[in-house]
This record gives C-alpha cells, structure tokens and sequence, in this order.
C-alpha cells in the first residue's frame, strides 16, 4: 500500500513529506497522505489551543512526570497511564505523542530531569517500555526521546556529548535499545547536540546502524524542534522528518538533482512518513474520556511514587481521627508545584492542593492550622516566618513544605546547585526549635541537598512532582490511607562537589567531555563505597519487609532464573520493590562493582508472602568490547544480590559463567600474555616453541621474570630468546585464525 502511495508522487512532493507542515503537524500531500498532528506529552498532552508553539495549551490530564512515576518501580501502573494519555490523544485528535523521554540523569543539575527517570538504564528502559506501550495499545504513536546522549540543558543546541563507545553501549542507549526492541514505538526523536562532534539528526551511525541495522528499529526518526541544521546530511543519515518546517524543501530536492544526496534517501523517507499515516489511521478514535477517573490515576501514581526517605520515631503517618494540632507550614501546600516548565507543561482539567485535602480528610478532632512560611518565589519574609513559628510552638506535630521555586527547573537551563532556597532552610531550623515532631515533605523535579537541614526533620517525604492530583495523594499518605511504595531512581549526594560528573559538567567550548564514563550515580558512588545522604533504589514504608529462600537456577549457557521469597512482617499493607543485582569483585575495578538487572514490585498484606521472580541473561553479564566490536562474557565467578537498595542487599549467592566461549583474535602485537592464555594460539605457541631447542621453555621461567614480559606484544620476541622470526610469527597468526575461524 505504501508503495503505490508513493509511486504517485513526485521528487518534489516526496521531499515536502520529509518536513513539517505547521509547528504541530506533517504536511498534506493531495489526497495521498493527511497530515499528523503531533504533541508534547511525556505526562499529559500540550495541545496549543492555535497551533502555534507557545500559545496555551487545552485542558488534558496532568499526570506525574517522569521522575514521580519512574519512583513507582511500578511498569503495570506506567502503561495505564500511557494507555489514558492516549485515549485524550484520541479525543484531542491527536496521532503521535511526544514521548518518554528518557535520557540519563548524569548530573542532579540538569534542568530537565524532571522529565526522565531514572540514573540508571535499565529502570528508563524498563519504565519507558511500559510508557510507549500503554500509549501504543490504542494505536496512537509514541516517540522516544531525545536520542541521544541530551544530558543538559547548557548550551543544548550545540554542545557535542563527548563519550568513549563503551560508556554509550553500557550506559546511554540501553534504554533506547530495549524500548525499540521491546515496545516497537512508531517513531524516535533525534536530539540537539552532538555526539562526538556530529549532530545527533546527521549522525548515521546512530540513525542507522545503531537504531535501524542493530536494534531493528522500523518506524519513523524525527527531529526535535528545530534541531536540524542541513536537511541534505540529515536525510542521508537516516533522519526522515524535520519539525518545524522552515522552508528548506526546495534544498533538498536541489541536493538530488546536483548528486550530493541520493533519491532513495528521499523516498525512503517519504515511505516512512507514509507508514507512520497507516499505523496511526488503524488507532481508536474516542470523543472524549473520563476527566474523574483520569483524576484518580494521577492520583494513585503520585502516590505510589513518593518516597519516604526518614520516619525516625514512626512520626508518619498522622492519625487523621486523634485529637492533635497539626501545623501546616509552606506556601507549596496551598500553591503546589506539581510539573516543570517547558514544552511538557500541562493545562491541567483540574488541581488539588495539599492543605484542602488535608482538612478534607482530617478528623473533627484533629486540629489543623496553615501558614505560608515563604512565598512562592522565594524571597525572605519575616513576618511569614514569625507566623509560621507561633503555629509550630502550639502544635504537636509540624508538616513543613518546602521545594524549589518553579524558575529553577526548567527546559533551557540547568540548575546551578543542589540546595533548597535558604529562607526555606532557616524556616525549618525555626520551626524544629520550638517543635521537635516535624515532617518535610518536599516538592522537586531534580534532586536537592538535604544533608545540611535533614537532622531537623523526624521524617522526609520526597513526594517530587505529584501532577495535578499530588495533593490528594499526599493526604493519602500523611494520614496513612495508603503506604508510602516509592523508591529512589537516582541516588542524592551529600554535597554536589561529590557527583561524578562534577569537574565535568556542563563543560566548555561547545563540549561537555564524559570524564565519568559509566560511573554515573550508583555505579560511582557504590564502586568506591562512597557516603551518600540516600542511596539509589531506597524507600521506606509504614510496614517492614523480610527476604528469605534466595534460590538461583541455571536454565541454560548463561541462563538463570532467580527466586526469593518477600514477607510483609509489619501491621499494614505495603507494597515493596524487590531489586536484583549482578555484582563482580574485582580487585582493580573494570566495570562498576554492581548493576540493576532486574526489579519487581509486590503487594502484601501484613503477614503475607510472596515470590519474585527474574531472569538473567548472558548479555546481563556482558560488557562492551571496542576491540572486539560487541558485546563479551567473560568466564568467571559473579555474585547475584537481591535487596531494598544498591545499599540495603539482603541476600546474595554466588555463581559462575562459561564465558561466551568467543577468543580474541590474535595478531603480532598481541602481547605474549594474551597468545599464552587463549585456547588455541596459547598451544600453537608452546608447539612452535618445542621445535627450537635453543629457546627458553616457558615451563621454566621464573613467573616474576614471566610477568614482567607478559605484556609484551609476541612480534618483540623475534631472535635467540624465543627462537620466532618475523616469518613464524606471521604463521602463528595465520594458523590460528584458521583454527578459529
């Protein structure tokens, strides 16, 4: 069908198809295609009322961001969200969603991390998965996003992401990898910068080779807005839609005709464009949805994706039916920061706020005051503060809401620290002196310090950014209607000066060099067992969990299936995130001391038991070879480790790989360490070695003499010491390579 669409065009026609029509929309084309009507969406749809790019956009559901629901652990809970994403897409005609985005928290100062999920690739690939999917069950497309390496803000459009291949095969496309593989989403958006020096829309070893020849990706890439800086070199690197339109057609078609760019790159293109109309034509179309029930499930994920990070004294929950006074502290109670800013920003068909559900759910004897504290900018106020004070000294219990101001996170510009605005700290610190029982609950969309003010808080909620039914959720929570279930997706340092990234982020000169490599998050911080204030993957509940009968069974050549039994061994319901972890003990570290391979979240009644269940596979334990140009096992001893956190490991139980039975290939300038221990070039050398009696055997070498030399490459050997000439050097490497082959 798309072919003979296709064949009805012309060159000129097909090269208008390969850009957009409007800022929101692909071009028609006669009765051939329609145009698409695309829109921002990761948590909720920003529709424009008019169509241009910064008018307001029309009501829709705004859902938690990607950092709340990346907390959940909870990938069932993600796809229902996508799947109600969708049905407004359909009633807001819309056809493609713009989005996940699930770019890597690098550094807790990127501007933009309220947006993605996790520091680690396999949450992000794992939740982003369940995302595109519940979007894609009704037909309408999704796009993942920004491909790749868009770790910044700071000079977004230009900056080259400089990073070795391993750190990207390990750490910053996985999560694209196993979306594609996976999720099947209809298209992918190419991000601003560059990557290595080349623009990631004119990149065609990740346009192609990595995403199409690789992973097997069929659907559509498309820029991000206005990303595309030559039409002609895009095109032929695998790009096929450029948003906005900026009148360039007329250059691509001229690119064809002078021979800098091949026709097919063009048709190909327009085929795609074609394709993504047919798949999206086959969605369910529906008038409307449910405002109320889509209400609920902002709900229920906002607060299935708070963490709580302290309850010393059990202070939470607050019985909403004792007789208590309860001050209620922090302009974000009443005013909430539920999103950030920038193109994901929702005009949401409604907002709760944490002081009205709070005294909705209170008691008639629990005693509830309010007092702004600060206001919403953050400029110092003392006789808020003096206010705020006198509430806190009658009451028994404190709830301070603090957060960052909503100019401080935003798309465009990244953060500069990590820490609360300090009229908040200095509130806090008042408030604890005259009222030890207090409880933060912070509203963020990046990471904030708490190690300098954490000692005045009995109990710290992390309830990041709810959506618009956060502060219905959090009355949820602090009167313990429900069980806090969140877990930490990225790690939260002591200070920023111990982030990874830190000496390297957001460089200079146009570049931002990854001096870190893998060692993003837990990988650092857990390698050199370094003290973090809250380790990735923590999260407390108002019950406790056990974990017994860890059993791992092998299931094939590097196949295992993991078992382990968790008990809720606390008074209520709670929901826990088992976590499972590949760990290698090294002596020298080449690769992070451990990685997440696999989670599951399981709800239990008090007393009650379940089993998780996981896979491991052999790419599970595989790291990247540049020199091999793929991915390696080697054979040996690793450690799986189940636990609450990458700090909180409950069990572990060793086991051990073949290796992937793969040997290197080896040539004249691999060293004599290297032929010894292969399979076949280590026998072929002690062979040829036999045949020179005057050679020194091997067999009696002193091994410090041995391993001095070891490094050696065997082509240094040639003359009396082993007897090799130039000539049986290049046999040896011959006749292993044959043996091999």
């Amino acid at each position: 069908m798309t072919s003979d669409r296709l064949a009805n065009l012309s060159l000129a026609e097909q090269a208008c198809l390969t850009s957009g029509g409007t800022a929101w929309t692909t071009k028609a084309v006669r009765d051939v295609v329609r145009a698409l009507r695309l829109s921002d969406g990761p948590h909720g749809l920003r529709r424009p009322q008019d169509g241009s790019l910064l008018s307001a956009s029309v009501p829709a559901t705004c859902f938690p961001p990607a950092v709340t629901s990346g907390s959940t652990w909870d990938p069932a809970l993600v796809r229902r969200v996508g799947a109600a994403v969708a049905r407004e897409a359909s009633a807001l005609g819309v056809d493609v969603v713009l989005g996940p985005g699930i770019n890597i928290k690098r550094s807790p100062l990127c501007g933009r991390n309220f947006e993605y999920f996790s520091e680690d690739p396999h949450v992000s690939g794992v939740m982003g998965a369940a995302l595109v999917e519940g979007i894609q069950s009704l037909g309408i497309g999704a796009c993942v996003k920004h491909f790749a390496v868009n770790n910044q803000e700071t000079d977004r459009m230009r900056v080259s992401a400089d990073v070795d291949e391993r750190t990207l095969r390990e750490l910053y496309l996985p999560a694209f990898e196993h979306i594609v593989r996976e999720a099947r989403p209809y298209t992918v958006m190419a991000a601003y910068n560059r990557v290595n020096g080349v623009y990631a829309c004119e990149n065609r070893w990740l346009l192609t080779q990595a995403l199409r020849e690789e992973w097997g990706f069929d659907g559509l890439v498309m820029s991000d807005w206005g990303a595309v800086n030559d039409r002609a070199t895009a095109l032929a690197a695998g790009l096929d839609l450029q948003m906005p339109p900026d009148g360039s057609d007329d250059q691509v078609t001229a690119a064809v005709k002078e021979g800098r760019l091949d026709r097919a790159a063009v048709t190909t293109a327009a085929a795609r464009v074609l394709r993504l109309q047919e798949r999206v034509d086959r969605a369910e179309r529906f008038d409307d949805w449910d405002v109320d029930a889509h209400h609920e499930l902002a709900r229920e994920a906002a607060r299935a994706g708070a963490v709580l990070l302290k309850n010393d004294d059990d202070l939470l929950p607050i019985d909403p039916m004792a007789r208590l006074k309860v001050a209620v502290i922090g302009e974000f109670a009443r005013t909430p920061r539920y999103q950030g800013h920038g193109s994901s920003r929702v005009t949401p068909t409604r907002l709760d706020d944490a002081w009205g559900a709070l005294r909705q759910a209170a008691g008639p004897e629990l005693e509830l005051t309010f007092s702004p504290g600060f206001t919403v900018t953050g400029e110092p106020d003392s006789a808020l503060v003096e206010e705020a004070v006198a509430h806190a000294g009658e009451a028994d219990v404190v709830l301070v809401f603090l957060g960052l101001p909503e100019e401080s996170e935003t798309e465009g510009q990244d953060r500069t620290d990590i820490s609360l605005p300090r009229c908040q700290v200095d509130l806090l610190r008042s408030v604890a002196a005259v009222c030890p029982r207090v409880a933060v609950v912070l509203a963020n969309g990046g990471v904030v310090s708490v190690s300098n003010w954490r000692d005045d808080a009995q109990a710290i909620l992390e309830a990041w950014l709810g959506g618009q039914a956060g502060g219905t959720a959090l009355a949820d929570l602090i009167f313990g209607a429900h069980s806090p279930s969140g877990k930490l997706t990225e790690s939260i340092p002591l200070q920023l000066q111990d982030v990874p990234s830190y000496l390297h982020f957001p460089g200079q000169d146009g570049h931002t060099v990854h001096g870190e490599g893998r060692y993003v998050g837990y990988r650092y911080y857990d390698t050199l067992d370094l003290p973090v204030a809250y380790p990735f993957g923590h999260g407390l509940s108002y019950t406790t969990f056990s974990y017994t009968d860890l059993e791992v069974e092998e299931t094939g050549e590097n196949a295992w299936t993991v078992r382990v039994a968790v008990t809720n061994t606390g008074s209520r319901h709670g929901e826990e995130v088992v976590q499972l972890y590949v760990a290698f003990d090294e002596p020298h570290p080449t690769r992070p001391r451990h990685e997440l391979r696999g989670f599951a979240k399981l709800a239990l009644e008090p007393g009650g038991s379940a089993r998780a269940e996981f896979r491991l596979s052999g790419r599970d334990l595989a790291w990247y070879s540049t020199k091999r140009g793929g991915w390696r096992i080697d054979p040996g001893a690793f450690t799986v480790e189940v636990g609450a956190s990458s700090r909180d490991i409950r069990l572990r139980a060793e086991q051990r790989t073949p290796g992937d039975g793969i040997a290197d290939e080896l040539t004249g300038t691999s060293s004599l360490g290297e032929w010894l221990d292969h399979p076949v070039g280590g026998k072929l050398l002690r062979e040829r070695l036999t045949e020179h009696p005057g050679a020194v055997k091997l067999d009696d070498v002193d091994p410090l003499v041995l391993s001095a030399v070891a490094q050696t490459p065997l082509a240094k050997f040639t003359g009396p010491i082993l007897g090799l000439t130039r000539e049986a050097v290049t046999a040896l490497v011959a006749a292993t390579q044959k043996e091999t082959s």
